[in-house]
């Protein structure tokens, strides 16, 4: 069922066929395509450029930034701006993640057309929308506590975590992030205390869980 008015938006995911895909489908539920990105350095830009009444998102997509990255640019510059994430992955941490930034919807690339559609137009009127699936997984996080890297781990702590994940050295992270050697290892052991992990596979298998590296 189409809107009375169009809904304009951008899709942004690292897919070009997925990105015409979605335009087609949208299309028939009065939703136009005004802008289309494969990277989400080019977001901002586009975002401001285009001004869009919602923006569809992938999170892992991009070399240098996630969708995740992108969307925080774009709030921090246009506070009212609508997201709806649409994501192959969906562990509890990124969907709890994507909420908290500030998106209208966390929505997995499976989901049906109505679905995306019905996201989409509550974005626009600037409401939030959960699948009841989604709604059930962060209530069960409000009650039984969120142990994700994400939630204890501070901004610099999750950027040394998701380094180590990926296999990382003590002297190749302080290349990357321009501190000392010295300064990466305090973090490090801070790391280990405050998620009770030590080895450098379960440093793997824990990012991989929590949606921090891909497979």
């Amino acid at each position: 069922m189409k809107s009375a008015q169009p809904i304009k938006v951008i899709l942004a995911d690292d897919q070009e066929l997925l990105i015409a895909s979605f335009e087609r489908l949208l299309d028939a539920y009065g939703v136009t395509a005004v802008g289309k990105s494969t990277a989400p350095e080019e977001v901002v830009n586009l975002y401001e450029e285009k001004r869009p009444d919602v923006l569809i998102l992938d999170i892992r997509f991009g070399q240098n930034m996630t969708g995740l990255d992108a969307a925080k640019q774009v709030l921090k510059k246009f506070p009212n701006a609508n997201i709806v994430f649409l994501s192959q992955y969906d562990q509890d941490s990124l969907i709890k993640e994507a909420y908290r930034i500030g998106a209208r919807a966390f929505l997995t690339k499976g989901c049906s057309p109505d679905d995306l559609a019905n996201a989409i137009t509550k974005a626009h009127k600037g409401e939030r929308f959960f699948l009841p699936e989604v709604a059930g997984r962060l209530a069960n996080i409000a009650v039984d506590g969120d142990t994700s890297p994400q939630s204890k781990l501070d901004e610099r702590e999750l950027e040394v975590f998701v380094y180590m994940a990926n296999g990382l050295t003590m002297a190749e992270i302080a290349e990357k992030l321009h501190l000392s050697i010295k300064s990466i290892s305090n973090t490090s052991l801070a790391i280990k205390n405050k998620l009770d992990v030590h080895r450098p596979a379960d440093f793997t298998r824990l990012a991989l869980k929590h949606g921090l590296i891909e497979p």
